[in-house]
């Protein structure tokens, strides 16, 4: 049996044993999970903006259900017992003042209903509810976004009511769920001829628009249209006699019934395009960009990917998957694929159509698959080749989307310098930093085309943020030649820089670590008075290298400070103090090593050191001065005051 889809509210019954048999029972009323009263609360006292939204998600949930039947059918085609054709009715009953959404898919069991319909599997009800603070709270369109669409009916209904029958189950075997939407629901058994699930709306009086096939045509349209089920509702015609329309018993097709990937891109408009993915992503923002393609060859599959305006909640959850809706054949199969891209491509969205993998095809099966791992690398090369297009893009408007890009996925991307070998060189132009010369936006290439005459690094400093990077003693040097730094001031900027060792040719080289060689950007002269200068305070050095040696690596006079008396760096190849930090900040161990100190031999204080009988304290105080300018912290906070406070008493 082929792996099942995770649980979502968007789908009924998920997990159930389709030939399970449960006891008839009479009505009983049970209380919802807590976290339902609390949604249902904001849905009742919040929601009031968009509210069509509720038809989107109902007949989104319906179509999911038929989905799922599908999908169960393949192993065991008797689900479908006699009615192999899926679809969803809408229908409505003015008088009764009822809205109706009916499908005949994977329908829901006694024990279903309550799981699905009483609690919330993965809640998400704690970022649901930040989400609604100031103008948001009235945002019906944030439901869908968090699981819990199938109560997106209680903006409109003061009742629902759900009937339904788990395919597989005798007609005796129905169920019927009841709410008022407060505390409490009611489950009794009945009678269900046809397995599927009715979703029945009793209306509240102010919301009748939603009784008029005209403006339930509409919304399916707009939100709709591209499910590849038919969505029927019954056909009006004009009562000449009765000078009014009137609805007939014959159905009709309200949707275009054909899954828009699978259609010619001159068939499709950019409106349907976005209208397509609010729907597959909950997302009330139009994308940044999409790409629509189909692929022949050695694979053959049908493309639909999006690239988000905004960054998702929930994207540094390692525990949630990510992944793009898979079909086979226009089959659905599962929600989050997330073999098909790699994972620092998590937050694209879409639709991927294979033409050659199996039906039945498992999570493990796609682990394994050469089909999978092709339609992997095309999809991968195809999303880099948007995002390349929009940073290469001679236009204003792209290359600001590239710049929106970048601020919300920038740092997933980083990611990919470090896992996705094969693509490291097209990653390394896309990626952006702060630098000494600019505060956003500059590429690696940028850099290179900048680099002084003589130059040949790359350099790059890292920081816990991009003050302290700005402000470190480090540059001062840099500064006063005029030579650009990078300034990586990001959580994943140390892990891309152990994976990205050079960019066309130049080497990346950390202005904390090693000694500073300028090389041809420092002159003869400039040299030859470093060596005198190092020569001339060696007394001093010596002397430092006693008073810190259970502190400090060593001591050395700087060539890379102006103003500052001293700072640390560490040796080439060593652990950076910010690394150090970050690991001991994640609760990893870090190994212990000892930072250098430079000193500026230019420094007044520096240069009065050495016949001072304060030396001790002196030295220990340039340390820790030091540690901290570095972003540091200090082992014994209480001593560095004490010494301070002697020399200010003094």
């Amino acid at each position: 049996m082929a792996a099942k889809p995770p649980l979502s509210l968007g789908s009924w019954g998920r997990f159930a044993n389709p030939f399970s048999r449960s006891r008839p029972m009479s009505k009983q009323t049970h209380s919802f999970q807590a976290e339902v009263k609390q949604i249902l609360h904001l849905v009742t006292h919040s929601l009031y903006s968009n509210k069509e939204i509720f038809l989107r998600e109902l007949v989104s949930n319906a179509s999911d259900a038929c989905d799922k039947l599908r999908y169960e059918a393949l192993d065991h085609p008797q689900l479908f017992e006699d009615n192999p054709n899926l679809e969803v009715r809408v229908l409505f009953d003015a008088e009764a003042k009822t809205l109706t959404i009916r499908d005949n898919g994977i329908g829901m069991s006694a024990e279903e209903a309550t799981a699905h319909l009483g609690t919330i599997a993965k809640s998400g009800t704690r970022e649901f509810m930040a989400k609604l603070d100031g103008d948001q709270k009235k945002d019906a369109q944030l439901i869908g976004q968090f699981g819990v669409g199938f109560y997106s009916g209680f903006i409109v209904a003061d009742r629902i009511t759900v009937e339904s029958r788990r395919a597989g189950l005798p007609a005796d075997q129905g169920v019927r769920w009841s709410s008022e939407g407060t505390g409490e629901f009611e489950l009794e058994t009945i009678d269900k001829p046809l397995r599927g699930t009715d979703v029945i709306l009793h209306l509240r009086d102010e919301e009748t628009e939603f009784l008029s096939t005209w403006r339930l045509k509409s919304i399916i349209s707009k939100y709709s249209d591209h499910i590849s089920l038919p969505i029927l509702m019954k056909k009006e015609t004009w009562d000449a006699e009765a000078s009014k329309q009137i609805v007939t018993d014959e159905w009709e097709t309200v949707n275009k019934a054909a899954a828009l990937w699978s259609r010619s891109k001159s068939e499709v408009t950019d409106a349907e395009y976005q209208d397509f993915y609010k729907q597959i992503s909950y997302d009330s923002e139009p994308p940044l960009a999409y790409t629509h393609n189909r692929v022949e060859g050695r694979s053959e599959y049908t493309q639909l990917l999006y690239i988000p305006a905004k960054a998702p909640f929930d994207l540094w959850n390692r525990d949630k998957r990510g992944g793009v809706k898979l079909y086979v054949k226009r089959v659905f199969i599962m929600d989050d694929a997330e073999t098909l891209l790699p994972v620092y491509l998590r937050f694209v969205k879409g639709v991927i159509d294979s033409a050659d993998l199996p039906l039945n095809v498992s999570r493990e099966l796609l682990q394994e698959s050469r089909d999978v791992k092709a339609i992997r690398e095309g999809s991968t090369k195809r999303i880099l080749s948007m995002l390349e297009s929009l940073a290469d893009s001679d236009s204003a408007d792209d290359k600001a989307k590239y710049q929106k890009f970048w601020g919300e996925f920038g740092n997933v991307m980083k990611e990919g310098i470090g896992e996705d070998f094969q693509n490291q060189e097209r990653l390394a132009k896309l990626l952006r930093f702060s630098s000494t010369h600019a505060d956003e936006g500059v590429s690696l290439a940028d850099y290179v085309s900048r680099m002084k005459e003589g130059q040949d690094v790359i350099y790059v400093i890292t920081a816990d943020s991009l003050a302290a990077a700005k402000s470190s003693p480090q540059l001062e040097i840099f500064r006063k030649k005029g030579i650009e730094v990078l300034l990586l001031a990001e959580r994943v900027d140390e892990w891309m820089l152990s994976h990205l060792h050079e960019f066309e040719g130049k080497q990346l080289q950390s202005v904390a670590k090693g000694s500073v060689d300028l090389g041809k950007l420092q002159d003869e002269e400039e040299k030859k008075k470093a060596e005198e200068t190092a020569e001339a305070f060696k007394p001093l050095v010596e002397k430092l290298k006693t008073a810190l040696a259970s502190r400090a690596k060593d001591v050395r006079v700087s060539n890379r400070l102006v103003d500052s008396p001293a700072c640390v760096v560490v040796e080439e190849g060593d652990m950076s103090g910010h690394l150090a930090r970050l690991l001991k900040q994640s609760g990893q161990e870090a190994p212990e090593t000892r930072p250098i100190l430079e000193v500026n031999p230019e420094h007044a204080l520096v240069k009065r050191m050495l016949d001072d009988p304060r030396f001790d304290d002196l030295a220990q105080i340039l340390f820790d001065q030091a540690v901290l300018a570095e972003g540091g912290q200090l082992e014994d906070a209480a001593a560095y005051v004490q010494r301070v406070t002697r020399l200010l008493s003094a």
